[in-house]
């Protein structure tokens, strides 16, 4: 009977993570018109004022394709630009507009920096077994191989 109890406790709190996810997505699409994976390349490249795409890719977490497609998306509401470097035309760099700082500058924290605020405040042994069980809950709904950014949303990243 404990086990009964203590496993349904489990999947309503892992519906409660699925919940919050889902709400923050869709109070970011409402409230910003932007996506999760959107919200963090612009403030990616506001971070360094501009940047290489190769480079927004591997700090977000996210493939180039997927950059390149999100950078195309912010591009049509004119939140960024793709410059060419004066002395290597080859070179493409990324630059936010000041429309998309001031929209950056009015949104909230995404889900995932709050997140890491309340985890590093934890003790190694604490951080170590939320991970721990989290990778052995993974593995009990067969997601273990499945490959995933860092990025807390619930749509697709596009």
């Amino acid at each position: 009977m404990q086990t009964q109890n203590i496993c349904h406790d489990v999947l309503v709190e892992l519906r409660k993570i699925m919940r919050a996810i889902d709400l923050h997505s869709k109070k970011l699409m409402q409230s910003f018109g932007l996506t999760g994976p959107q919200m963090i390349i612009l403030k990616e490249i506001i971070k360094a004022e501009r940047m290489p795409i190769s480079l927004l890719a591997k700090n977000a977490s996210l493939s180039h394709a997927t950059v390149t497609s999100i950078l195309d998306r912010l591009a049509k509401k004119e939140y960024v630009v793709r410059v060419r470097d004066v002395e290597d035309k080859r070179k493409i760099y990324v630059q936010a507009s000041e429309q998309a700082k001031e929209l950056i500058s009015r949104a909230p924290a995404l889900l995932q920096e709050n997140f890491i605020e309340e985890f590093i405040k934890l003790e190694d042994w604490e951080q170590s077994l939320l991970l721990s069980s989290l990778q052995r809950i993974a593995s009990m709904m067969n997601a273990k191989k499945i490959d995933a950014s860092p990025i807390l949303i619930n749509h697709d990243i596009e």
